[in-house]
Protein backbone atom coordinates (compact mmCIF):
# COMPACT_ATOMS: atom_id res chain seq x y z
CA UNK A 1 0.00 0.00 0.00
CA UNK A 2 1.57 3.26 -1.17
CA UNK A 3 2.32 6.48 1.03
CA UNK A 4 0.41 8.20 -1.64
CA UNK A 5 -2.91 7.31 -0.27
CA UNK A 6 -2.27 8.81 3.09
CA UNK A 7 -3.01 12.16 1.32
CA UNK A 8 -6.77 11.51 0.76
CA UNK A 9 -6.99 11.84 4.61
CA UNK A 10 -6.42 15.62 4.74
CA UNK A 11 -9.64 17.13 3.43
CA UNK A 12 -11.03 15.24 6.60
CA UNK A 13 -9.40 17.97 9.21
CA UNK A 14 -8.09 18.10 12.50
CA UNK A 15 -9.76 17.25 15.83
CA UNK A 16 -11.68 19.69 17.71
CA UNK A 17 -13.36 17.50 20.20
CA UNK A 18 -11.19 18.52 23.25
CA UNK A 19 -11.83 17.96 26.87
CA UNK A 20 -11.11 21.82 27.98
CA UNK A 21 -10.08 20.88 31.62
CA UNK A 22 -6.26 21.22 31.17
CA UNK A 23 -4.91 24.23 32.96
CA UNK A 24 -3.47 27.40 31.65
CA UNK A 25 -0.42 26.93 29.62
CA UNK A 26 2.69 28.47 32.37
CA UNK A 27 6.51 28.39 31.86
CA UNK A 28 7.06 25.86 34.34
CA UNK A 29 4.67 23.06 32.91
CA UNK A 30 5.28 21.01 30.74
CA UNK A 31 2.12 20.32 28.43
CA UNK A 32 1.37 17.25 26.36
CA UNK A 33 -1.54 16.72 24.14
CA UNK A 34 -2.74 12.93 23.94
CA UNK A 35 -5.33 11.82 21.69
CA UNK A 36 -7.75 8.62 22.01
CA UNK A 37 -10.79 7.38 20.59
CA UNK A 38 -13.95 7.93 22.02
CA UNK A 39 -15.43 5.06 22.66
CA UNK A 40 -18.25 3.74 25.36
CA UNK A 41 -19.90 6.90 27.19
CA UNK A 42 -18.05 5.10 30.48
CA UNK A 43 -14.87 5.17 29.03
CA UNK A 44 -14.51 8.61 27.68
CA UNK A 45 -15.76 8.84 31.32
CA UNK A 46 -12.90 7.21 32.94
CA UNK A 47 -10.28 8.47 30.83
CA UNK A 48 -11.21 12.32 31.24
CA UNK A 49 -11.23 11.36 34.97
CA UNK A 50 -7.96 9.89 34.71
CA UNK A 51 -6.35 12.61 32.71
CA UNK A 52 -7.48 14.89 35.56
CA UNK A 53 -6.03 13.07 38.46
CA UNK A 54 -3.12 12.49 36.54
CA UNK A 55 -2.76 16.80 35.97
CA UNK A 56 -4.02 17.09 39.69
CA UNK A 57 -1.04 14.71 40.95
CA UNK A 58 1.38 16.08 38.83
CA UNK A 59 1.87 19.60 39.03
CA UNK A 60 4.84 19.61 36.48
CA UNK A 61 3.40 17.91 33.68
CA UNK A 62 -0.08 19.49 32.27
CA UNK A 63 -2.03 16.41 29.59
CA UNK A 64 -4.57 18.09 27.11
CA UNK A 65 -6.95 15.14 25.90
CA UNK A 66 -8.40 15.07 22.67
CA UNK A 67 -11.24 12.43 22.43
CA UNK A 68 -11.85 11.40 18.67
CA UNK A 69 -14.76 9.36 16.81
CA UNK A 70 -13.68 5.94 15.96
CA UNK A 71 -14.27 5.69 13.07
CA UNK A 72 -12.23 8.29 11.73
CA UNK A 73 -9.89 8.28 13.83
CA UNK A 74 -7.13 6.88 11.53
CA UNK A 75 -7.69 9.08 8.88
CA UNK A 76 -7.53 12.22 11.74
CA UNK A 77 -4.17 10.83 12.17
CA UNK A 78 -3.13 10.42 9.00
CA UNK A 79 -4.39 13.98 8.10
CA UNK A 80 -2.30 15.75 11.40
CA UNK A 81 0.94 13.51 10.80
CA UNK A 82 0.69 15.76 6.91
CA UNK A 83 0.31 18.55 8.61
CA UNK A 84 3.31 17.84 11.17
CA UNK A 85 0.50 18.42 14.30
CA UNK A 86 0.62 15.25 15.89
CA UNK A 87 -0.16 14.61 19.43
CA UNK A 88 2.64 13.82 22.05
CA UNK A 89 0.66 10.83 22.91
CA UNK A 90 -1.58 8.80 20.65
CA UNK A 91 -4.12 6.23 21.74
CA UNK A 92 -4.00 3.69 18.48
CA UNK A 93 -5.61 0.37 17.36
CA UNK A 94 -3.19 -1.95 18.40
CA UNK A 95 -3.23 -4.28 15.04
CA UNK A 96 -1.98 -0.93 12.96
CA UNK A 97 1.10 -0.18 15.69
CA UNK A 98 3.52 -1.50 12.53
CA UNK A 99 1.92 0.56 9.93
CA UNK A 100 2.29 3.45 12.18
CA UNK A 101 5.63 2.65 12.86
CA UNK A 102 6.86 1.94 9.00
CA UNK A 103 5.01 5.28 8.43
CA UNK A 104 7.43 7.46 11.49
CA UNK A 105 4.63 8.00 13.22
CA UNK A 106 6.42 6.30 16.73
CA UNK A 107 8.65 6.54 18.66
CA UNK A 108 9.99 3.18 20.88
CA UNK A 109 9.10 2.90 24.36
CA UNK A 110 12.05 1.01 25.73
CA UNK A 111 13.42 2.06 28.29
CA UNK A 112 10.90 4.49 29.58
CA UNK A 113 8.68 2.14 31.48
CA UNK A 114 9.57 0.21 34.79
CA UNK A 115 10.41 -3.60 34.46
CA UNK A 116 8.59 -4.17 37.53
CA UNK A 117 5.71 -2.97 35.56
CA UNK A 118 6.37 -4.68 32.35
CA UNK A 119 7.00 -8.18 34.15
CA UNK A 120 3.37 -7.44 35.11
CA UNK A 121 1.61 -6.65 32.01
CA UNK A 122 0.20 -9.75 30.69
CA UNK A 123 2.18 -11.34 27.42
CA UNK A 124 -0.20 -10.73 24.61
CA UNK A 125 0.14 -7.27 25.93
CA UNK A 126 3.60 -7.31 25.28
CA UNK A 127 3.37 -9.38 21.76
CA UNK A 128 1.25 -6.59 20.38
CA UNK A 129 3.42 -3.78 21.47
CA UNK A 130 6.74 -4.93 19.59
CA UNK A 131 7.47 -4.58 15.98
CA UNK A 132 11.12 -5.67 14.89
CA UNK A 133 12.00 -6.18 18.26
CA UNK A 134 11.54 -2.64 19.63
CA UNK A 135 8.58 -1.61 22.31
CA UNK A 136 5.93 0.87 21.09
CA UNK A 137 2.87 0.56 22.36
CA UNK A 138 1.26 -0.30 25.25
CA UNK A 139 -2.19 -1.23 26.50
CA UNK A 140 -4.04 -1.05 29.46
CA UNK A 141 -6.48 -3.87 28.55
CA UNK A 142 -6.84 -6.59 26.03
CA UNK A 143 -9.74 -8.41 24.47
CA UNK A 144 -11.60 -11.71 24.78
CA UNK A 145 -13.15 -13.82 22.31
CA UNK A 146 -14.76 -16.74 22.84
CA UNK A 147 -18.55 -18.50 22.24
CA UNK A 148 -21.28 -17.83 24.85
CA UNK A 149 -24.06 -19.84 24.92
CA UNK A 150 -27.21 -21.34 26.33
CA UNK A 151 -26.45 -23.69 29.06
CA UNK A 152 -30.50 -25.06 29.37
CA UNK A 153 -29.85 -25.39 25.24
CA UNK A 154 -26.83 -27.89 25.79
CA UNK A 155 -28.41 -29.89 28.24
CA UNK A 156 -31.60 -30.54 26.33
CA UNK A 157 -28.86 -31.73 23.43
CA UNK A 158 -26.78 -33.65 25.45
CA UNK A 159 -23.78 -31.95 24.65
CA UNK A 160 -20.71 -32.00 26.78
CA UNK A 161 -19.61 -29.07 27.76
CA UNK A 162 -15.75 -27.78 27.66
CA UNK A 163 -14.04 -27.42 30.72
CA UNK A 164 -11.10 -24.92 28.96
CA UNK A 165 -9.75 -24.07 25.49
CA UNK A 166 -7.47 -27.42 25.79
CA UNK A 167 -10.86 -29.47 25.60
CA UNK A 168 -12.61 -27.05 22.70
CA UNK A 169 -15.03 -28.92 20.74
CA UNK A 170 -13.72 -30.12 17.61
CA UNK A 171 -15.29 -28.28 14.36
CA UNK A 172 -17.04 -31.61 13.27
CA UNK A 173 -18.53 -32.45 17.15
CA UNK A 174 -19.61 -28.42 17.03
CA UNK A 175 -21.01 -28.87 13.17
CA UNK A 176 -22.87 -32.03 14.70
CA UNK A 177 -24.25 -29.82 17.80
CA UNK A 178 -25.62 -27.09 15.31
CA UNK A 179 -27.20 -29.94 13.21
CA UNK A 180 -29.04 -31.29 16.25
CA UNK A 181 -29.86 -27.80 17.72
CA UNK A 182 -31.03 -26.81 14.67
CA UNK A 183 -33.39 -30.23 13.98
CA UNK A 184 -35.25 -28.88 17.13
CA UNK A 185 -35.50 -24.64 16.48
CA UNK A 186 -38.20 -22.97 14.45
CA UNK A 187 -35.87 -21.65 11.56
CA UNK A 188 -32.86 -23.76 11.81
CA UNK A 189 -30.74 -20.70 12.86
CA UNK A 190 -29.10 -21.36 16.15
CA UNK A 191 -26.23 -19.63 15.92
CA UNK A 192 -24.81 -16.16 16.16
CA UNK A 193 -21.98 -14.55 13.70
CA UNK A 194 -22.52 -11.02 14.56
CA UNK A 195 -22.63 -10.71 10.66
CA UNK A 196 -24.40 -7.61 11.56
CA UNK A 197 -20.93 -5.63 12.80
CA UNK A 198 -18.59 -3.64 10.73
CA UNK A 199 -15.45 -4.22 8.99
CA UNK A 200 -12.52 -5.53 11.43
CA UNK A 201 -14.87 -7.78 13.53
CA UNK A 202 -14.39 -10.20 10.26
CA UNK A 203 -10.75 -10.12 10.93
CA UNK A 204 -10.01 -10.61 14.41
CA UNK A 205 -13.17 -13.22 14.93
CA UNK A 206 -12.65 -15.52 12.27
CA UNK A 207 -8.95 -15.56 11.07
CA UNK A 208 -8.44 -17.70 14.58
CA UNK A 209 -10.71 -20.25 12.37
CA UNK A 210 -7.44 -20.16 9.88
CA UNK A 211 -5.13 -20.69 12.87
CA UNK A 212 -6.55 -23.21 14.70
CA UNK A 213 -6.50 -25.09 10.81
CA UNK A 214 -3.07 -24.68 10.67
CA UNK A 215 -3.21 -21.58 8.39
CA UNK A 216 -2.87 -18.13 9.13
CA UNK A 217 -3.59 -14.68 7.10
CA UNK A 218 -0.15 -14.34 6.00
CA UNK A 219 3.35 -16.59 6.24
CA UNK A 220 4.96 -14.67 9.54
CA UNK A 221 8.64 -15.89 8.37
CA UNK A 222 9.41 -12.46 7.20
CA UNK A 223 5.80 -11.09 6.52
CA UNK A 224 6.61 -10.99 2.42
CA UNK A 225 3.75 -13.59 1.32
CA UNK A 226 0.17 -14.78 1.76
CA UNK A 227 0.63 -17.48 -0.43
CA UNK A 228 0.22 -21.48 0.20
CA UNK A 229 -0.81 -19.99 3.51
CA UNK A 230 -4.29 -17.87 3.47
CA UNK A 231 -4.98 -19.94 0.60
CA UNK A 232 -3.57 -23.40 2.03
CA UNK A 233 -5.90 -26.96 1.66
CA UNK A 234 -6.17 -26.02 5.70
CA UNK A 235 -7.34 -22.83 4.96
CA UNK A 236 -9.69 -23.90 2.52
CA UNK A 237 -10.95 -26.50 4.47
CA UNK A 238 -11.38 -24.48 7.81
CA UNK A 239 -13.46 -21.36 5.55
CA UNK A 240 -15.59 -24.14 3.93
CA UNK A 241 -17.09 -25.26 7.05
CA UNK A 242 -17.52 -21.74 8.14
CA UNK A 243 -19.37 -21.61 4.84
CA UNK A 244 -21.46 -25.23 5.51
CA UNK A 245 -22.45 -23.26 8.86
CA UNK A 246 -23.79 -19.70 6.88
CA UNK A 247 -25.03 -21.68 3.83
CA UNK A 248 -26.72 -24.35 5.50
CA UNK A 249 -28.98 -22.09 7.50
CA UNK A 250 -27.62 -22.35 10.66
CA UNK A 251 -26.83 -18.58 11.34
CA UNK A 252 -29.10 -15.78 12.06
CA UNK A 253 -28.36 -12.71 10.10
CA UNK A 254 -28.93 -11.11 13.79
CA UNK A 255 -29.64 -8.10 12.35
CA UNK A 256 -31.14 -6.74 15.14
CA UNK A 257 -28.41 -7.31 17.43
CA UNK A 258 -30.83 -9.54 19.75
CA UNK A 259 -30.51 -13.13 18.13
CA UNK A 260 -28.75 -14.43 21.18
CA UNK A 261 -29.90 -12.16 24.04
CA UNK A 262 -33.92 -13.07 22.46
CA UNK A 263 -33.36 -16.40 23.05
CA UNK A 264 -33.37 -17.08 18.93
CA UNK A 265 -29.77 -18.95 19.10
CA UNK A 266 -28.19 -20.85 21.32
CA UNK A 267 -24.80 -19.65 20.79
CA UNK A 268 -23.31 -16.14 20.02
CA UNK A 269 -19.41 -16.35 18.77
CA UNK A 270 -18.19 -12.84 20.21
CA UNK A 271 -16.24 -10.65 22.46
CA UNK A 272 -15.88 -9.53 26.04
CA UNK A 273 -17.82 -6.42 25.54
CA UNK A 274 -21.44 -8.49 25.09
CA UNK A 275 -20.80 -9.99 28.82
CA UNK A 276 -23.07 -7.68 30.73
CA UNK A 277 -25.82 -7.38 28.28
CA UNK A 278 -25.94 -11.18 27.79
CA UNK A 279 -25.47 -12.12 31.67
CA UNK A 280 -28.46 -9.83 32.25
CA UNK A 281 -30.30 -11.68 29.68
CA UNK A 282 -29.66 -15.27 30.49
CA UNK A 283 -28.46 -15.16 34.15
CA UNK A 284 -26.84 -18.18 35.30
CA UNK A 285 -27.78 -19.79 31.73
CA UNK A 286 -24.84 -17.98 30.40
CA UNK A 287 -21.87 -20.25 29.26
CA UNK A 288 -18.40 -19.37 27.95
CA UNK A 289 -16.70 -21.36 26.30
CA UNK A 290 -13.56 -21.82 23.73
CA UNK A 291 -14.07 -21.23 19.98
CA UNK A 292 -13.98 -25.01 18.30
CA UNK A 293 -10.97 -26.69 17.28
CA UNK A 294 -10.25 -26.85 13.69
CA UNK A 295 -7.37 -29.37 13.98
CA UNK A 296 -4.34 -27.47 15.85
CA UNK A 297 -5.85 -26.46 18.90
CA UNK A 298 -8.28 -23.27 19.87
CA UNK A 299 -7.32 -20.18 18.77
CA UNK A 300 -9.02 -17.04 19.68
CA UNK A 301 -8.55 -13.38 18.91
CA UNK A 302 -6.48 -10.90 20.95
CA UNK A 303 -5.48 -7.00 20.58
CA UNK A 304 -6.99 -3.88 21.61
CA UNK A 305 -6.34 0.25 21.69
CA UNK A 306 -2.99 0.89 22.61
CA UNK A 307 -1.39 4.07 23.86
CA UNK A 308 2.08 5.45 22.11
CA UNK A 309 4.32 8.03 22.10
CA UNK A 310 4.40 9.73 18.35
CA UNK A 311 8.54 10.36 16.81
CA UNK A 312 7.88 14.27 17.04
CA UNK A 313 7.32 14.64 20.57
CA UNK A 314 10.57 16.04 22.65
CA UNK A 315 9.19 14.83 26.01
CA UNK A 316 9.73 11.62 26.20
CA UNK A 317 10.52 11.49 30.18
CA UNK A 318 6.69 13.17 30.82
CA UNK A 319 4.77 11.26 28.32
CA UNK A 320 6.05 8.65 29.74
CA UNK A 321 4.77 9.86 33.10
CA UNK A 322 1.43 9.75 31.90
CA UNK A 323 1.82 5.80 30.88
CA UNK A 324 2.94 4.74 33.65
CA UNK A 325 -0.04 6.09 35.79
CA UNK A 326 -2.12 4.73 33.22
CA UNK A 327 -0.80 1.52 34.17
CA UNK A 328 -1.24 1.40 37.66
CA UNK A 329 -3.55 -1.19 38.90
CA UNK A 330 -6.20 1.31 40.16
CA UNK A 331 -6.13 2.69 36.87
CA UNK A 332 -6.19 -0.41 34.89
CA UNK A 333 -9.04 -1.79 36.47
CA UNK A 334 -10.76 1.29 36.98
CA UNK A 335 -10.68 1.58 32.74
CA UNK A 336 -11.67 -2.18 32.59
CA UNK A 337 -14.76 -1.74 34.70
CA UNK A 338 -15.67 0.59 32.88
CA UNK A 339 -15.59 -1.32 29.17
CA UNK A 340 -15.31 -4.99 30.25
CA UNK A 341 -12.38 -5.41 28.67
CA UNK A 342 -9.55 -7.75 30.09
CA UNK A 343 -7.05 -6.13 32.28
CA UNK A 344 -3.75 -5.57 31.14
CA UNK A 345 -2.01 -5.96 34.43
CA UNK A 346 -1.54 -9.12 36.70
CA UNK A 347 -2.06 -7.39 39.75
CA UNK A 348 -5.18 -5.40 38.08
CA UNK A 349 -6.86 -9.44 37.32
CA UNK A 350 -6.07 -10.19 40.62
CA UNK A 351 -8.59 -7.91 42.13
CA UNK A 352 -11.51 -7.89 39.15
CA UNK A 353 -14.48 -10.01 40.36
CA UNK A 354 -15.03 -10.61 36.04
CA UNK A 355 -11.44 -12.02 35.72
CA UNK A 356 -9.65 -12.87 39.17
CA UNK A 357 -9.62 -16.84 39.68
CA UNK A 358 -13.12 -18.23 39.46
CA UNK A 359 -14.64 -15.09 37.67
CA UNK A 360 -17.06 -15.86 34.65
CA UNK A 361 -14.77 -14.65 32.34
CA UNK A 362 -11.70 -16.25 33.62
CA UNK A 363 -11.22 -18.06 30.27
CA UNK A 364 -10.42 -14.97 28.21
CA UNK A 365 -7.43 -14.61 30.91
CA UNK A 366 -6.12 -18.34 30.12
CA UNK A 367 -6.57 -18.00 26.19
CA UNK A 368 -4.16 -14.77 26.88
CA UNK A 369 -1.91 -16.21 28.97
CA UNK A 370 -1.84 -19.95 27.84
CA UNK A 371 -0.66 -19.41 24.33
CA UNK A 372 -4.02 -19.65 22.92
CA UNK A 373 -4.25 -15.98 21.44
CA UNK A 374 -2.57 -15.27 18.35
CA UNK A 375 -1.94 -11.48 17.18
CA UNK A 376 -3.06 -9.93 14.05
CA UNK A 377 -0.05 -9.86 11.47
CA UNK A 378 2.62 -7.42 12.83
CA UNK A 379 3.84 -5.92 9.70
CA UNK A 380 2.61 -2.55 7.83
CA UNK A 381 0.76 -4.57 5.08
CA UNK A 382 -2.05 -5.21 7.63
CA UNK A 383 -4.24 -2.46 6.39
CA UNK A 384 -4.50 -4.12 3.12
CA UNK A 385 -4.38 -8.24 5.03
CA UNK A 386 -7.59 -7.31 6.88
CA UNK A 387 -9.04 -5.54 3.87
CA UNK A 388 -8.44 -8.27 1.62
CA UNK A 389 -9.55 -10.62 4.49
CA UNK A 390 -13.12 -9.43 4.72
CA UNK A 391 -13.25 -9.26 0.69
CA UNK A 392 -12.57 -13.12 1.20
CA UNK A 393 -15.41 -13.61 4.19
CA UNK A 394 -18.39 -11.56 2.51
CA UNK A 395 -17.46 -13.47 -0.69
CA UNK A 396 -17.51 -16.96 1.00
CA UNK A 397 -20.47 -16.41 2.89
CA UNK A 398 -22.45 -15.32 -0.40
CA UNK A 399 -21.52 -18.55 -1.84
CA UNK A 400 -18.47 -18.06 -3.73
CA UNK A 401 -15.87 -20.81 -4.41
CA UNK A 402 -13.02 -20.70 -1.36
CA UNK A 403 -10.59 -21.31 -2.90
CA UNK A 404 -10.93 -18.40 -5.54
CA UNK A 405 -12.10 -16.14 -3.01
CA UNK A 406 -8.89 -16.92 -0.88
CA UNK A 407 -6.71 -17.02 -4.05
CA UNK A 408 -7.71 -13.02 -4.77
CA UNK A 409 -7.02 -12.26 -0.94
CA UNK A 410 -3.31 -13.31 -1.58
CA UNK A 411 -3.23 -11.75 -4.94
CA UNK A 412 -4.26 -8.43 -3.46
CA UNK A 413 -1.80 -8.83 -0.41
CA UNK A 414 1.17 -10.31 -2.12
CA UNK A 415 0.75 -7.24 -4.86
CA UNK A 416 0.99 -4.36 -2.14
CA UNK A 417 3.97 -5.85 -0.53
CA UNK A 418 5.57 -6.04 -3.88
CA UNK A 419 4.45 -2.64 -4.48
CA UNK A 420 6.17 -1.04 -1.86
CA UNK A 421 9.45 -3.26 -1.77
CA UNK A 422 8.34 -5.71 0.67
CA UNK A 423 8.08 -2.87 3.40
CA UNK A 424 11.64 -3.39 4.56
Amino acid sequence: MSRIWLIVFIVLGLPGCSDDAATPERPDVIHLRAWAHAGQADERRVIQAQVARFNERTPGVNIKLTLIPERSYNAQVQAAAIAGDLPELLELDGPYLSNYVWQGHLQPLDGLLPGDLLNDLLPSIIAQGRYRGRFYGVGVFDSGLGLYASRRALTRAGARIPRGPADAWTAQEFTALLQALAAHDADGAVLDLKLNYPGEWFTYAFSPVLQSAGADLIDRKGYQSAGGVLNSPAAVKAMTILQAWLRGGFVDANVDDGAFVTGRVAFSWAGHWEYARYAGALGDDLLLLPLPDFGHGSRTGQGSWVWGMTATGKRAGAAARFLRFLLEPGEVLAMADANGAVPARQAAIANSERYGDGGPLRLFVEQLTQGYAVPRPQTPAYPVITAAFQQAFFDIRDGADVRAALDRAVAAIDQDIADNKGYR
